[in-house]
């Protein structure tokens, strides 16, 4: 009879499995000589996956800091529509300069102008959308008293018929010299020059560097203005960034990682622990 636990083979017993582990005290003792399970990192293989699993960590890793950035940018432009809500308005010419875009932390700044508006030169900005609803907005040259323009967006009204694309009934612009109290906007992007409709002139965007060569003024300031209380028009909303979403694509990313890198310990720690393979012994002798 055999000693349960044990086996013949080919006369002789098989040992049974042994299983590597590893303990601190082992280590102080045989130094080197312990890590001896962990040699199958050194396979192609487990290189390989160690070197995918590290790349994919690291990856993660960059882009939770990139969306933190993100996260901080989009905190700082909220600060600043929050500041300027509460601040008094200043002169438009402090602000924005005729033919030079402004800075983007002269966004959101609350400015007024005085001067008169022309609305032979009324801009009509097609494909705008408030509220679910697709519309116009109505762009109105304001001519300052050095002859230059300020780009006036005066507000949102909706089409005249059914259709999106329904040329809308404008309000009539103010007459007489005037003062605007309004936000400074930046300039759109992917502008293109506009087209004359039924005499008057539509876009999709409002970029007044693009829009000043089809006007006949000295010069047009860089930025334009979303105007305050404008008779007649819905006016264009304050629209903060999301900053809170940004914020969790960090945690997201970084979740990732952690996970990432627990798991290759887990599939080291999992190979590791695997049994040896049986090593033949000699039978003990007879008493």
């Amino acid at each position: 009879m055999h000693r349960p636990g044990k086996s013949a083979v080919a006369g002789g017993i098989v040992a049974p499995p042994r299983r590597y582990t590893c303990t601190t005290s082992e280590i102080q003792i045989t130094g080197v000589a312990c890590l001896r399970v962990y040699r199958f990192l050194l396979a192609p293989r487990w290189l390989a996956f160690a070197a995918l699993m590290l790349l994919a960590a690291a990856t993660m890793v960059g882009l939770g800091r990139w969306q933190l950035a993100r996260y901080h940018e989009r905190s700082a432009i909220n600060a600043r529509i929050d500041a300027a809500g509460g601040a008094a308005p200043v002169a438009v010419t402090g602000v924005l300069r005729a033919g030079a875009a402004p800075p983007e932390s002269a966004e959101w700044t609350r400015v007024t102008a005085i001067g008169h508006f022309d609305p032979v030169r009324e801009i009509l900005v097609r494909g705008r959308t408030l509220d679910g609803r697709v519309g116009f907005e109505v762009v109105t040259p304001l001519v300052l008293t050095d002859g230059t323009a300020l780009l006036v967006d005066r507000g949102w009204i909706p089409p005249a018929g059914s259709g999106m694309a329904a040329r809308p009934t404008v309000p009539a612009a103010p007459t007489g010299e005037m003062t605007v109290t309004g936000r400074v906007r930046l300039p759109e992007s992917h502008a293109a020059a506009p087209e004359q409709r039924d005499g008057t002139l539509e876009t999709r965007r409002i970029a007044p560097a693009v829009l000043a060569r089809a006007l006949p003024y000295p010069g047009v300031l860089g930025g334009y203005v979303t105007a305050e209380g404008q008779p007649g028009f819905s006016p264009i909303p304050v629209e903060k960034e999301n900053a809170g979403m940004n914020a969790g694509y960090v945690v997201q990313w970084w979740m990732f990682a952690a996970l990432t890198l627990g798991g290759l310990i887990w599939a080291v720690r999992r190979e590791a622990r695997k049994p040896a393979e049986a090593v033949p012994v000699s039978p003990a002798p007879a008493p």
